[in-house]
């Protein structure tokens, strides 16, 4: 072998392992700005839900009293096609509060989601390839 033949076999070599390294800080920056996205996505989705959740706890408190002042006047008055209002109304707070339970639930699921990129564990288990699926059936 000539020199030539070495140096431009070691500068091939030198210049491989650029590659492989940019390619890796290219990959890891990729999934660092993943995880700001998500992360960033999941505290507005929290903030939403806090929201939503702070209008249903009153629409449910509301709703419910006014269905039982309803049905016992209903009952006190002997009409009962207000005592099936007032039942309605009931029902009706009871599905408001179905719904808070609901936003609870998904609030949890965020935090834990939130606390796993805090700690640098977090695995993106989205839904949007069962998503693409949906789309195109």
């Amino acid at each position: 072998m000539t020199s030539s033949n070495v140096v431009t076999r070691s500068a091939l070599a030198s210049a491989n392992v650029d590659v492989v390294v940019n390619v890796d800080e290219e990959i890891q920056k990729i999934f660092n700005q993943n995880r700001l996205a998500d992360l960033k996505k999941f505290l507005n989705r929290r903030q939403h839900l806090n929201k939503s959740n702070m209008i249903f706890e009153y629409a449910f408190h509301v709703v419910q009293t006014s269905g039982i002042l309803i049905t016992t006047v209903a009952a006190g008055y002997d009409a009962k096609f207000l005592v099936w209002i007032g039942a309605g109304i009931s029902a009706l707070a009871s599905l408001i509060k179905v719904f808070e339970s609901s936003n609870n639930v998904m609030l949890k699921k965020l935090l834990a989601d939130i606390k796993l990129i805090r700690e640098g564990t977090y695995v993106d288990e989205g839904l949007l390839i069962d998503e693409e699926k949906k789309a195109t059936q």
